[in-house]
């Protein structure tokens, strides 16, 4: 069974950081991309950033060029998103998916996805 399990979120202050964990167990971890989406209130699920198996980066996000990074573990399974200088805006339920080797930003491409992990930036 595929399970992806998101873990670190929380409260901070703006300007502050948070890293995201992303723990993958029931597949051959090494050969997916994992991708990162969030979902503010009242707004759709988007594609924030991406590392493909290869461990390429992509980024959908403009806005968080610069202060969002993603690295991955593969000898234990996890993706990390680190996430620095932290705004208001960027409150929202973050989550992780995993689909085939190459990253893509919608989320209909992913087949599995964790149940997310609430970021809360305050002003």
């Amino acid at each position: 069974e595929v399970q992806l399990v998101e873990s670190g979120g929380g409260l901070v202050q703006a300007g502050g950081s948070l890293r995201l964990s992303c723990a993958a167990s029931g597949f051959t971890f090494d050969d997916y991309a994992i991708g990162w989406f969030r979902q503010a209130p009242g707004k759709e699920r988007e594609g924030v950033l991406c590392i493909s198996s290869s461990d390429d980066n992509k980024y959908w996000v403009d806005s968080v060029k610069g202060r969002f990074t993603v690295s991955r573990d593969n000898a234990k399974n996890m993706v990390y998103l680190q996430m620095n200088t932290l705004k208001p805006e960027d409150t929202a339920v973050y989550s992780c998916a995993a689909r085939g080797s190459s990253c893509r930003p919608t989320i209909y491409e992913y087949d599995d996805w964790g149940q997310g992990t609430q970021v809360t930036v305050s002003s």
